[in-house]
């Protein structure tokens, strides 16, 4: 049902969560299921938000995604998080070249900002459909790859903006290394 709908009169029901009522009428106060409870002698009416529902990516939004490849134009993601809620299935996104850094463009080079298996985060800038993916960008400081590992393994350290070492055996790989911002941390 959806908010501000009729349910019922209050003679056949007592108004539960998710509903109010006014002038003798149970209305929903949110999008979600109708659910009746019959366990007392009057029926509690009660409306519940559809957890199962879908949280889709939107324009915007900074989401937290893998990469699964990358070529000399792109690197191809899925995307697991939006803001810090998982998706229940993963959309999969696009990280044009041109998207990566938002100063020098046409100096970029994919491979020296991703590798496969990098977490990054990016922001929605357009959404996709079944055809094609998410565009996402990481053309701001706070964006780029917060997790990444070494040919050894480990998981790196940042050093700079655009490099990353490993703590195993100092090696140092380029990276668009993102400036982590304490609300994007998971504990």
């Amino acid at each position: 049902c959806v908010a501000g709908e009729r349910l019922c009169s209050t003679e056949e029901a007592t108004a539960g969560s998710g509903t109010y009522t006014r002038h003798g009428f149970i209305f929903s106060s949110l999008a979600g299921c109708l659910e009746r409870r019959n366990d007392s002698e009057v029926p509690v009416v009660s409306v519940v938000r559809d957890s199962e529902s879908q949280l889709l990516p939107n324009v915007g939004a900074v989401v937290t995604c893998k990469v699964c490849s990358i070529n000399s134009r792109f690197a191809k993601v899925h995307i697991l998080y939006v803001g810090s809620t998982p998706l229940k299935s993963t959309f999969r996104g696009t990280i044009r070249r041109e998207d990566i850094r938002a100063t020098e463009k046409d100096k970029v080079e994919v491979y020296k900002s991703f590798r496969p298996s990098d977490i990054v985060l990016a922001k929605v800038i357009s959404l996709g459909d079944a055809q094609s993916n998410y565009l996402l960008s990481t053309a701001e400081n706070e964006l780029g790859v917060v997790v990444a590992r070494s040919e050894a393994g480990v998981q790196m350290v940042p050093i700079s903006w655009c490099e990353m070492q490993c703590p195993r055996t100092h090696t140092k790989e380029f990276r668009k290394v993102a400036r982590v911002q304490p609300q994007f941390l998971q504990t």
